[in-house]
């Protein structure tokens, strides 16, 4: 069994800061469940373009708004609590944070745990860290 307190995760190197986001890793691939569960927060008046080349994600929504908007065909959603999105087939999109979104999400394959964002927005297939 696995339990971890998410004040305790943002005190270490669980947590990654970006330019316009923070991820704390509660769930890494180190831990062999098939996924990666994070909680990641989207600060407000930011746009972060993302394309996971390499990973599916399913991300839900715990609080703020935002818009998302597909690089694919151009279609805007709201994003607000409540609110799932899954990135299916790749999908390159854009998230803007018109107040700070706090988000649950999950990605498969895991992530390792200390990824960032490359230049095309994508996290690598592999990386320096594995925990659990």
């Amino acid at each position: 069994m696995i339990v971890r307190n998410l004040a305790d995760a943002r005190q270490t190197d669980r947590r990654i800061v970006s330019k316009t986001w923070e991820s704390t890793r509660m769930l890494l691939k180190g831990a062999e469940m098939g996924f990666s569960f994070h909680i990641t927060t989207i600060y407000a008046g930011t746009e972060t373009e993302m394309w996971y080349k390499n990973h599916l994600e399913a991300v839900y929504c715990i609080s703020g708004r935002g818009k998302l908007k597909s690089l694919v065909d151009g279609t805007v959603y709201d994003i607000f609590p409540g609110q799932m999105y899954a990135l299916n087939e790749h999908d390159h999109h854009v998230l803007h944070a018109e107040t700070e979104l706090e988000l649950a999400c999950v990605f498969n394959p895991p992530l390792y745990g200390n990824e960032v964002h490359d230049e095309s927005g994508a996290y690598p297939e592999t990386a320096d860290v594995v925990a659990g």
